[in-house]
């Protein structure tokens, strides 16, 4: 089965998904407020939302690593 999409609705999704990846970040941060972030989670969680304030979206083939 075949899915067309058009790179617009791609980006679209994408930018979804990194704003849902963040928001899981700050829910995860509310809820374990007894857990320090390590400095390398810190580091992502920085460029996360600088990524996300400019505007760039992760590439789909780096989502799909990611996700497994």
């Amino acid at each position: 089965m075949d899915i067309a999409v058009t790179e617009n609705q791609l980006n679209l999704l994408l930018d979804k998904l990194d704003r849902v990846r963040l928001e899981l970040l700050r829910l995860r941060a509310m809820l374990l407020p007894e857990e320090r972030l390590s400095e390398e989670e810190t580091k992502e969680l920085e460029t996360a939302r600088k990524e996300i304030a400019e505007g760039l979206g992760i590439n789909l083939e780096d989502l799909i690593t990611e996700l497994g």
